[in-house]
């Protein structure tokens, strides 16, 4: 379980902890900074690829994605007596990201990005490189509770109350993560890695007459729905055969009363079918709605026979029909009772639909002088937060 992300200088997201349930509902209007949320998310989970560096550059690099605000806002410019404007930086360009364990055996993790010092100047002047990495044990990180740090190209890992260096430096474009994962001297390193490979991230299934859900595919076992949704018939298979089978087909009877899904297996190509009440003959996925295809997908991804340790939804609401979300949030509810689940939505049935689910954190967003808050608690309800020093 992880009890808290922590965001800073990213895009809206100044200083932003948010406090993390067994289910965390993440809302708030158009432009509150939702998107930027999940998108942080989805570059802690690709350092543990080794693919973060990469990430930002194809968002247009540091420069694009900082917090475009100054560093801080002044007594007179929150309240409205001079225009807001930039002031002396005191601290250095960074891009911070971080998460924490719930219990103490749980892992913390936080990394710091910045910029290449500008001597000596080279074709990747202007590559992002990181600069701090940290890991530590429970909801807080403190020097008791520190087992890994790293700094620039120096790497040191706990050795009882003292620290040994990792003699190979760390290249400042790589994650500690990629670059050092010894069971033997960083098993920390190496278990925190894994559980952050398994997040899986879920945002807008293709549903257009050409997505890959609607054709038939070549079938194997596949207990984790592509992100993309193009082995749905496989998946759902798989669910029938080695996963919970009646979940599946109570899923579609509580969203469609009457209906049944089957897979069609034709030499090594499978079809999904869906056969409705009144119906002489089962539609193919081709002749499905994009509603009642987005649909089947969510059941395959949350009703998945390996469950992962975090789900990710953005906005799962997309192209359904507001009839279908409370049946939808069901799904989500009894997903987290298997996974830590994260939902980033706006869609108010579906948000009502998960109030009574147990583990519940809302999390609602506003931007004020164009910085993401969370609305709805107040500061003894955010988790305490401390950044490693560069």
């Amino acid at each position: 379980m992880l009890s808290a992300l922590a965001i800073a200088n990213y895009r809206s997201l100044r200083q932003l902890t948010v406090p993390l349930g067994r289910l965390t509902v993440v809302t708030g209007a158009n432009g509150s900074g939702k998107s930027s949320v999940y998108r942080a998310m989805r570059l802690l989970a690709d350092i543990a690829n080794g693919g973060v560096i990469r990430s930002l550059v194809r968002e247009g690099g540091l420069s694009s994605t900082l917090w475009a605000g100054p560093e801080r806002f002044s007594a007179a410019m929150l309240r409205g007596e001079v225009p807001v404007q930039g002031t002396t930086r005191s601290e250095p360009v960074a891009l911070k990201l971080g998460f924490a364990g719930a219990e103490s055996e749980d892992f913390g993790y936080a990394i710091d990005i910045g910029l290449p010092p500008p001597i000596p100047s080279t074709a990747f002047s202007r590559d992002p490189q990181i600069k701090h990495e940290a890991i530590w044990s429970g909801p807080l990180l403190r020097p008791s509770t520190q087992l890994v740090d790293r700094k620039g190209g120096a790497l040191r890992l706990r050795e009882g109350k003292g620290w040994q260096a990792v003699g190979r430096p760390i290249p400042a474009f790589a994650s500690m993560m990629t670059e050092h994962a010894d069971p033997r001297d960083a098993p920390e390193m190496l278990t925190l890695r894994e559980q952050m490979r398994s997040w899986r991230f879920y945002d807008h299934f293709r549903s257009d007459a050409d997505a890959p859900a609607r054709l038939p595919q070549l079938g194997t076992y596949t207990p984790v729905l592509a992100n993309d949704g193009a082995d749905l018939a496989a998946a759902l298979q798989t669910i029938r055969e080695i996963g919970d089978g009646e979940a599946l087909d109570r899923a579609v009877n509580d969203a469609f009363p009457g209906a049944r899904v089957e897979v069609e297996a034709e030499g090594d190509r499978f079809q999904t079918l869906m056969h409705q009440h009144g119906l002489l003959r089962p539609l193919t996925a081709a002749e499905l709605s994009d509603g009642t295809l987005r649909y089947l997908l969510w059941i395959a991804a949350l009703l998945t026979p390996r469950p992962p340790a975090l789900l990710v939804l953005n906005e799962p609401e997309t192209s359904l029909h507001p009839d279908l979300l409370p049946a939808l949030g069901r799904l989500i509810a009894q997903a987290a009772r298997q996974s830590q689940v994260i939902v980033v939505s706006h869609a108010a049935r579906l948000i009502a639909a998960l109030d009574d689910s147990e583990g519940l954190q809302p999390v609602v967003l506003e931007k004020q002088f164009g910085e993401t808050r969370i609305a709805n608690l107040d500061m003894s309800e955010i988790p305490r937060w401390e950044w490693p020093a560069r």
